[in-house]
């Protein structure tokens, strides 16, 4: 394992508190919470509380499941969460910070520890595609 990390930016035209609750909720992740244009989001479940864990099931040519824990949750500024799947690497993290700036809110996304190169430049191609559709989603 390498300790490999990405940041992933991106000013969405919404306010923090609607990106931050937009993150938290099953019915709004099924929504944006896939990388692809070719893929959907089959389940979601989220326990929105630090401690609370959640569950994504992206599914494209096949399914993709993902869950993790809210190790912070810092209303309408920050979420940290653990980012589980079978291909993960043990301890990954997810960062969100969320900024008001006139545009809307200045979307920071960093993740730490991948197996491998490929494996971050895929996340970072992913978050960039999630961050995208909820882009689209709330603006």
């Amino acid at each position: 394992m390498t300790d490999l990390s990405l940041t992933c930016r991106r000013t969405i035209k919404a306010n923090p508190k609607q990106i931050y609750n937009a993150w938290l909720d099953p019915a709004m992740m099924t929504r944006f919470m896939s990388p692809r244009p070719d893929m959907h989001v089959a389940e979601a479940r989220s326990d929105a509380r630090e401690g609370g864990r959640f569950f994504v099931l992206m599914v494209g040519d096949k399914e993709y499941p993902h869950e993790g824990t809210y190790n912070e949750l810092t209303p309408f500024s920050r979420i940290v969460f653990t980012w589980e799947a079978p291909w993960s690497a043990p301890d990954t993290q997810v960062e969100l910070v969320l900024t008001p700036v006139a545009d809307g809110t200045e979307v920071v996304l960093t993740h730490v520890k991948f197996m491998s190169e490929e494996s971050r430049d895929n996340h970072e191609k992913g978050w960039n595609g999630i961050l995208g559709k909820l882009d689209a989603l709330l603006s």
